[in-house]
């Protein structure tokens, strides 16, 4: 009893840790416009998603979006992304002992506009839960964090409007799309992107029917009536 009350502990604050520094300024996924302050206000064709095990982000952002958007997607890695004094350049041990509080993120290059970026971030939310802190199906942990990582003030606008959009449909419909009926997804700014290891690239590809517990969770986006 004593040792779960202390692991118990321990994960509360290491969460904590990670959220102030992230300098959290969002709830339920909406940006406040001084995070995003100083961003560019042109559209960056540089994308990243955080949405779990980074194996499974890479094959629906990579190869099954580029199934309905042929070659939008390109010039992709999987890697780490997290906040201001982040263990630098970690290993993929490093990131799945806790410690360094990196998340483990899909980060590409895209083709197209405004409306591209938006088709992105729906496709994002489709395949993962992004209403359970930290957590994806087996996987637990801040480096399986929800996470959109902005590089603009027009990615940051984006994101914050389709996820409000979301949100009001499961309040609205009281449908359950998810676990729970709160999105948890921060938006924040990217910083700087760490490659995993060559073997974790394109991981499903080289290793098929490897571990992936992503599916999704509706195939059009909900539309707010």
């Amino acid at each position: 009893m004593l040792y779960t009350v202390i692991l118990v502990r321990c994960i509360y604050t290491f969460i904590i840790m990670f959220f102030n520094n992230l300098n959290r300024a969002c709830v339920r996924g909406i940006i406040s416009l001084h995070t995003i302050r100083g961003l560019s206000s042109t559209l960056s064709n540089r994308a990243t998603f955080g949405a779990g095990c980074y194996w499974g982000t890479e094959k629906f952002m990579r190869h099954d979006f580029n199934k309905k958007f042929a070659g939008v997607v390109s010039n992709g890695k999987v890697g780490f992304m997290g906040p201001p004094g982040a263990m630098e350049n970690p290993t993929y041990h490093e990131v799945c002992r806790g410690s360094t509080q990196q998340v483990e993120v899909y980060d590409f290059s895209f083709n197209g506009d405004e409306e591209v970026y938006r088709e992105l971030v729906r496709w994002f939310y489709s395949f993962h839960d992004p209403t359970i802190w930290n957590q994806q199906g087996n996987d637990v942990g801040t480096q399986y964090a929800s996470v959109i990582f902005v590089h603009d003030h027009i990615q940051g606008e984006i994101a914050a409007k389709e996820t409000a959009e979301l949100q009001k449909y499961m309040d609205n419909s009281h449908t359950s799309l998810y676990q729970a009926g709160q999105i948890t997804t921060l938006i924040a700014p990217a910083t700087i992107f760490y490659p995993a290891e060559e073997d974790h690239q394109d991981y499903l590809t080289k290793n098929e029917g490897g571990y992936c517990n992503h599916r999704f969770r509706f195939k059009e986006w909900p539309v707010v009536i």
